[in-house]
């Protein structure tokens, strides 16, 4: 049987984790969390591809690729979490399971930043443990596919 592959979408300016306000976002790297997330997704037998982009349309791209050739999304929207209906209809129509992450509690911060436009089309949102909240997801994500943890 053949791995269940995950695309984990990383949104506007994640590329600056690690200098980007670490007092919110944390000191690690967009290149320690994937290294984390391909590690944790290694033992759990699942395949992951990532992408990153500060262009909203290339974001789209990437969701509607996935489609049929990936089984399920992580996608951290960033600062298009409120405003992007555009990626919403996206992982809408790409018919996949998607678990939407965030680094900060986006509940406890700036009311602008309450309202997910995403989370309507997700299964699940984790937010609020740094870089943590991408592992907790991988690990909701791959439950609901079906993947069973190895021992």
């Amino acid at each position: 049987m053949a791995a269940k592959c995950v695309l984990v979408v990383h949104g506007c300016n994640l590329n600056l984790l690690g200098t980007r306000e670490p007092e919110i976002y944390g000191t690690e790297t967009l290149d320690d969390i994937n290294g984390e997330i391909a590690a944790l997704a290694e033992e759990l037998g699942l395949e992951v591809s990532f992408f990153q982009s500060n262009e909203e349309g290339a974001v789209i791209d990437a969701i509607q690729r996935a489609r049929g050739n990936a089984d399920g999304i992580l996608i951290n929207p960033a600062g298009w979490t409120t405003t992007s209906v555009g990626i919403l209809d996206a992982i809408k129509a790409s018919g996949l399971p998607a678990v939407e992450v965030h680094l900060s509690n986006i509940h406890a911060r700036e009311e602008f930043r309450r309202n997910s436009l995403i989370a309507s089309a997700t299964i699940g949102q984790i937010a609020g443990f740094g870089a943590q909240s991408y592992l907790l997801a991988l690990r909701g994500l791959a439950a609901h596919l079906g993947v069973e943890e190895r021992a």
